[in-house]
């Protein structure tokens, strides 16, 4: 269960992120939101899963907070002349969250990481969009955790 409880936290996470982006919603707010309405309820019929509270809340809290750095990292790995303001607000949203879980939470193994959020990515975005989401978040894995790819 907790497995699953994580990659809901990551779904959400960068759901919202995308949201904060678009809307201008501040974390406090955006936080209060995802628990109370979101996280493990049903809307529409459809059953959301539980999340891992605390940990859906390190991932934006961790995310504003190097936002700076987590967006430098992404700019260097990405295309020539792909700056990240120039890709859409929800690939933005899953860069931003994974290079977060990369560079501060050594906890998850990196693979997993790239995994989770290929798969969010899957959720919401075309094949080859999903393609290079892969590609960046495994170059910025092997980059910030070598020893974990020797």
């Amino acid at each position: 269960m907790a497995k699953e409880n994580r990659a809901a936290s990551r779904l959400y996470a960068v759901q919202a992120l995308y949201q904060m982006e678009i809307t201008g919603k501040g974390l406090n707010e955006i936080l209060a939101e995802f628990e109370t309405y979101w996280m493990g309820r049903e809307i529409e019929g459809d059953l959301y899963h539980e999340a891992e509270s605390a940990f859906f809340q390190n991932i934006i809290a961790g995310v504003l907070d190097r936002q700076v750095e987590i967006d430098r990292q992404t700019d260097r790995t990405l295309q020539e002349g792909w700056p990240l303001r120039r890709v859409e607000a929800l690939m933005r949203a899953v860069f931003r969250a994974a290079v977060y879980e990369l560079i501060k939470r050594t906890d998850v193994p990196a693979r997993v990481v790239v995994k989770e959020y290929v798969d969010v990515a899957a959720a919401f975005l075309p094949h080859d969009e999903v393609g290079m989401i892969n590609a960046v978040l495994d170059r910025l894995a092997r980059e910030n955790r070598a020893a974990e790819f020797e």
